[in-house]
């Protein structure tokens, strides 16, 4: 989702005052003479952006009102220019935007893929950086080592001066053949070529989309990245020799990009929440994780269970849950844990808590969509208590919930986990929801029951290692007393006794996890992983 945050820092008057000198009068004022600027216009690749909105483009346009960021939350990131021939390079400008970058490098490249440092900032404080450097080279990278704040890295401009090469050699490559579109996202498309041939050497390939050089690439392949979805693109490539000589473009190819939102949101998860503890005891935790997801702005907020501690009645739900989680109500998708049954009538008071969305299709099993993702929520009571041979009404549900689905990417969340290190360890009777969605390619799977944080790698029906299968996260650190932990899985990438907050980042075609402690910091951050289907 395209940030719309909007952000008063004192910091940025001297930045607003050097913007009405960009591009011309800046480089008229104080760069030498025979140095000119370089970067405007040239093809840029980058790490990451945050939306097609910030491509990294953006960074070179001439424009201070356009800009590049990279994804919220990780590091490093990088953005790296094609100047198009090699040239000395005498001067760094870095217009920054209010996600400022702490620490980073500037680095020179003559291939675009081995780069030496040109220059260290190690206490960037927001203002526009103008860096003197001494490099030759043919690429300049930007690369974010530590972010100022919680977003990620977002440049107005970066500007390149110096004075380029001049040499004998004015052949041009030959043209590159045999363009080809291999496997083709919602939001990406990528291609392959023969590589072209020079007298002296080739240096690289312009990406051109649509007529317009989009990217560089230093070998004949290159994945196009932030499109739009359902839509028809023509891409063509054309190769540089070191010395700026440039071939003709290939035959075009068309690609058209899978059907899907084009949508990126952000969720918050945890289970085990709301002790009967308020805000006048400062020991109380689902006071604190409460103003975690408030500080996210979530587009949907899910539960993973036993929301309400001890007795889950409808007087502790108003007196406790209400008072902090209760807030994002509108915008929860619940399930209920064991805890939720420990009422006079079981689930009534998570029922009339709840009210509708409890059981939005009847059951305290549903599905529900956002973007690209089809989101299963599950009651895993069913299957603790489950004893008998013939097929649960829930596993029939779930079968053909699963066989309808036309999503891209899929997610499943239930109390119960199959795999846990902690206080209740491994549970055999999630074992057939979690074989049924090994089988259905599932992305992602996340529970609650254990006290604590414990995120796996992706693993298969046995609980061995395998990219295919989910990956499984228990959160049950939503504010219930924690317990302590048993010895970690083979498969076990982060193991945690705190509190703390699920904060995952979706798109059409992709997820990435982090726990946010209630301090606020960051206390595991997982992988992008791909969905498969």
């Amino acid at each position: 989702m395209p940030s719309t945050r909007l952000r008063t820092f004192t910091r940025l008057t001297p930045v607003v005052a050097a913007i009405t000198l960009l591009p011309g009068a800046i480089a008229a004022a104080s760069t030498p003479q025979a140095d000119v600027l370089l970067s405007q216009g040239k093809p840029v690749a980058t790490s990451t952006v945050e939306s097609s909105s910030y491509a990294g483009t953006k960074a070179v346009d001439g424009s201070t009102t356009t800009r590049w960021a990279s994804v919220e939350g990780a590091d490093p990131q990088w953005l790296r220019i094609d100047l198009g021939q090699s040239a000395a390079i005498h001067r760094v400008l870095l217009n920054w935007e209010a996600a400022y970058a702490k620490k980073y490098r500037i680095e020179v490249s003559d291939d675009g893929t081995n780069f030496t440092t040109a220059s260290t900032v190690d206490a960037g404080d927001g203002k526009t950086d103008d860096l003197t450097v001494n490099a030759h080279g043919r690429y300049v990278r930007f690369v974010g080592v530590t972010r100022a704040t919680s977003y990620g890295y977002s440049l107005w401009e970066m500007q390149v001066f110096g004075s380029t090469d001049s040499s004998g050699d004015t052949q041009a490559p030959t043209t590159p053949a045999g363009l080809t579109a291999g496997t083709t996202t919602a939001t990406s498309a990528a291609l392959t070529w023969s590589a072209a041939t020079d007298n002296v050497g080739v240096a690289g390939y312009d990406i051109l989309r649509d007529g317009t050089a989009v990217a560089t690439s230093a070998t004949p392949s290159y994945t196009d990245s932030g499109l739009t979805p359902d839509t028809s693109y023509s891409y063509a490539v054309r190769a540089r020799d070191a010395a700026g000589n440039v071939s003709g473009s290939s035959t075009p190819v068309t690609v058209k990009t899978k059907a899907g939102s084009g949508t990126s949101f952000v969720l918050a998860a945890a289970g085990d929440i709301a002790e009967r503890c308020t805000s006048s005891s400062s020991s109380c935790a689902h006071v604190k994780t409460a103003k975690l997801v408030d500080a996210m702005k979530p587009a949907a907020v899910i539960t993973m269970g036993d929301n309400q501690y001890d007795d889950a009645h409808l007087s502790d739900f108003k007196s406790y849950y209400d008072k902090t989680w209760g807030k994002f109500k509108t915008i929860t998708h619940p399930i209920p844990g064991n805890h939720e049954s420990y009422d006079d009538t079981p689930f009534k008071g998570y029922e009339d808590y709840f009210g509708a969305i409890a059981k939005p299709q009847g059951k305290r099993y549903y599905s529900w969509e956002m973007g690209n993702w089809h989101f299963i929520a599950l009651d895993s009571n069913d299957f603790v208590t489950h004893d008998d041979f013939a097929e649960p009404p829930q596993i029939t549900w779930l079968k053909q919930d699963l066989a309808k689905n036309t999503k891209g990417c899929v997610a499943a969340y239930y109390h119960h986990p199959r795999w846990s290190s902690g206080d209740h360890g491994d549970n055999p009777d999630s074992t057939e929801l979690w074989n049924i969605m090994t089988a259905n390619k599932v992305d992602l799977v996340l529970n609650g029951h254990d006290h604590d944080y414990e995120r796996f790698v992706p693993q298969n029906a046995d609980g061995k290692a395998d990219g295919g299968g989910p990956v499984e996260i228990v959160g049950g650190s939503g504010g219930a007393n924690l317990y302590d932990l048993s010895p970690a899985h083979q498969t076990t990438a982060k193991l945690l006794k705190t509190f703390g907050v699920l904060k995952l980042s979706m798109t059409d075609t992709s997820f990435q996890s982090q726990l946010i402690g209630v301090d606020g910091k960051v206390l595991d951050s997982s992988p992008t992983y791909t969905c498969h289907r």
